[in-house]
């Protein structure tokens, strides 16, 4: 996950850097940081947590300069530690440089360990401190080369941003696994995750950086260069399904129409009589409205969600049945109690929290449940970012369908398929990764690591 954000010739870089991360809160909670420059200097600001508890007003200020990227932080590739916050930065003999990165290196440790035998020292165990050594290490002339160079070496997912002291460049993998867009501000540039960032500063979108595409912002100008003449796509499909913002436009496309698609595609696949339909919010909302209107079954609220969580260290001692999920949801009787009720989530990986959920309803007085989900069973781990665990723990990789229904104890259980849920895009199934539901990865190093399929 995670997600970038940065501005190019802007006196108020940092500020608007501030509010791109903000909107891409979603992306990453456990860090956040920014890193400025005025052409001679960097500036930089990172901590633990969310955007609004790590920055104030005196920071903003401080990080002075037109130039600035920043970064919201979800962990796959490197412990949890203020060591571990983006951007990174070093000194080298080009200047200034500081890293921003989206995604997860799939030789990454291969890459450490020969770079540690000859010589380099590592400040961090993040996989995208790699990349700046091999640049560091690069023999070409330029910048742009020099990254171009070290992109050559490394597998796997990465959307980049790098601060120069004069230069802004984003680059992106490939494959295209992970999103990142460019949007104008007036004279200034603005790259970004998500295109529901550019939208918080007024921001107009321009286009998506192109899988194997350097972009340099330089002397008021952007620049592009191919590094990777790579014909085929691997965009990550759960991006639509959970990660990005339904107001956004992911790889081009807008992120709520697809997912209202998917519940609508769902409906079709797999209609049930019911009284209402209700989602698990956030993140399955749209589907569900989706879901309602292909069905014609009423959507309504059935779970309030607590968006005030924070971080959750107290436990009370006295035993409370499901604490993990009630503190986050709490059902809504008068909608419920009687009812017969189809329940939408995007997706089950562990079972586990499913689980507490439908004890709850059925505690509300719940007279039958149907789960849908719109995705299909996750039954393989992703190497590209998304924290879904060992296939050992994925409860779809090891129970059927309908061991899963009696686990999680519904009425009848139904995912969407494969097919339907690449047809919910209105894009072809060689465009993205599927490798979580079908165990194809596009890459040698994956499928090595899970005894993968060659796609």
């Amino acid at each position: 996950m995670c997600g970038i954000f940065g501005v190019y010739n802007n006196s108020e870089s940092a500020k608007l850097t501030y509010l791109g991360l903000y909107a891409l809160q979603h992306r990453g909670q456990e860090s956040a940081g920014i890193i400025s420059s005025n052409g001679k200097k960097f500036f930089s600001k990172l901590g633990m947590g969310q955007v609004s508890e790590i920055f104030n007003k005196d920071d903003l200020n401080y990080l002075r300069g037109s130039n600035s990227i920043g970064h919201v932080r979800y962990s796959t590739a490197g412990s949890t530690s203020l060591l571990n916050a983006q951007p990174l930065s070093i000194k080298f003999v080009g200047g200034n440089l500081a890293i921003a990165h989206n995604g997860n290196l799939c030789n990454a440790k291969k890459l450490r360990d020969k770079l540690e035998k000859e010589g380099s020292i590592f400040q961090t165990s993040s996989d995208s401190e790699v990349i700046l050594h091999l640049l560091a290490k690069s023999k070409k002339k330029n910048i742009e080369e020099k990254i171009a160079d070290a992109l050559t070496k490394v597998e796997g997912a990465y959307s980049l941003l790098f601060i120069l002291d004069k230069k802004i460049i984003a680059a992106r993998d490939p494959y295209g696994f992970r999103p990142l867009c460019i949007g104008k501000l007036k004279k200034s540039y603005v790259v970004s995750s998500e295109t529901c960032a550019f939208d918080i500063i007024s921001a107009e979108y321009i286009r998506d950086i192109e899988p194997g595409e350097i972009v340099s912002f330089h002397n008021g100008k952007m620049r592009s260069i191919k590094f990777s003449q790579n014909k085929k796509r691997a965009y990550c499909i759960f991006e639509y399904i959970y990660f990005a913002r339904p107001d956004s436009k992911v790889y081009g496309k807008s992120v709520y129409s697809i997912r209202k698609n998917l519940g609508k595609q769902l409906a079709k696949e797999s209609d049930v009589g019911a009284d209402c339909v209700i989602s698990v919010p956030d993140s399955a909302n749209v589907a569900a409205v989706g879901y309602a209107e292909q069905s014609k079954i009423p959507f309504q609220i059935g779970f309030i969600r607590n968006h005030y969580i924070g971080r959750t260290f107290i436990e009370p001692k006295q035993e409370i049945r499901d604490f993990g999920a009630k503190i986050k949801y709490n059902p809504v009787t008068e909608t419920l109690k009687g009812k017969k009720i189809v329940v939408i989530d995007d997706s089950i990986v562990r079972g586990t929290t499913s689980r507490k959920l439908i004890r709850m309803l059925k505690h509300a007085g719940v007279k039958e449940i149907h789960h849908r989900i719109s995705s299909p069973p996750i039954k393989c781990p992703c190497f590209y970012g998304i924290d879904t665990p060992r296939k050992s723990e994925l409860i779809a990789a090891n129970k059927s369908v309908e061991e899963i229904r009696k686990y999680i104890g519904v009425n009848t259980l139904h995912y969407l398929s494969i097919d339907g849920l690449v047809k919910a895009t209105g894009m072809k199934k060689e465009d993205f990764c599927l490798a979580c539901f079908n165990n194809c990865y596009p890459e040698k190093s994956p499928r090595k690591a899970s005894n993968g399929k060659s796609c």
